[in-house]
């Protein structure tokens, strides 16, 4: 994407910095980094870059917690394009995929609107990337064919509620923990039966993962008992059914209640 700049304008590139090791990046998104004079980051994906950037390179850390955003997008979009007006190569680097729930689009607008040339580079979501490190396939021939995706603090729709009904379907929640409740009740309301399974996995891709394994009728309990806290990543449906891939729950670094 190429908006009206001068050639003394910089740019702004958004990398998906997939789950958080830096060895999950694309050689596209690594290239970039490596190259940046600067980088404005979030909390999730790859945060251990200072080794791999010049000792100049200005990092802007500009991460947001559950509840709680120190610098407003607004502000995050205005950095963008302040350093890239001052000639600056800019990465925005961002857990996940930019596209994915990620407010890269608002990010891309802003800049294309500044005249500032932008791209995006994709990365590794977690709906895809932390069920797969636990084990779980989000789809599995014969077990489901279609995913539908779920942002956790977002009101639970009538399209989540039927995906939540259908066998098929796998439902993937992210940023869920905090609204499991609300989200269980609504489903178990709606008709969705409570024997479904259900698959926490926390911190995937990381060296304390942790996998919890419950059903919808039991998992806030569950996931109470077991102390579940983000980040995690919510998987309902068939897939999340223990042993579906990996007999041995240990392998997943499973809890089983």
């Amino acid at each position: 994407m190429t908006g009206r700049a001068k050639s003394t304008v910089g740019r702004v590139d958004l990398i998906g910095g997939g789950p958080g090791p830096i060895d999950l990046l694309t050689l596209r998104a690594w290239r970039l980094l490596t190259r940046a004079e600067v980088v404005v980051m979030d909390r999730l994906g790859p945060t251990d870059i200072r080794d791999h950037v010049g000792p100049d390179v200005e990092i802007i850390d500009v991460g947001k917690l559950p509840g709680h955003h120190p610098v407003p997008q607004d502000e995050i979009n205005e950095l963008l394009v302040d350093r890239a007006r001052a000639g600056k190569r800019v990465v925005r680097l961002k857990g996940g995929d930019p596209f994915v729930f990620g407010r890269g689009g608002e990010e891309v607008a802003a800049c294309l609107a500044a005249g500032i040339p932008v791209d995006v580079v994709p990365g590794i979501s977690s709906a895809v990337a932390v069920p797969q490190a636990a084990g779980i396939p989000i789809t599995h021939r014969g077990v489901a064919g279609a995913v539908h995706i779920m942002n956790g603090p977002s009101e639970v729709t009538e399209a989540t509620l039927a995906a939540l009904r259908d066998d098929s379907v796998t439902t993937v929640i992210l940023m869920g923990v905090g609204a499991l409740p609300r989200i269980v009740s609504d489903a178990l309301h709606a008709g969705v039966p409570a024997d479904r399974p259900v698959a926490i996995v926390e911190r995937g891709h990381h060296r304390d993962q942790r996998t919890t394994r419950s059903t919808l009728g039991c998992v806030v309990v569950d996931a109470g008992l077991a102390g579940v806290r983000n980040p995690a990543v919510i998987v309902v449906g068939e897939v999340a059914r223990a042993g579906l891939l990996l007999p041995d729950p240990q392998l997943a670094g499973d809890i089983v209640l």
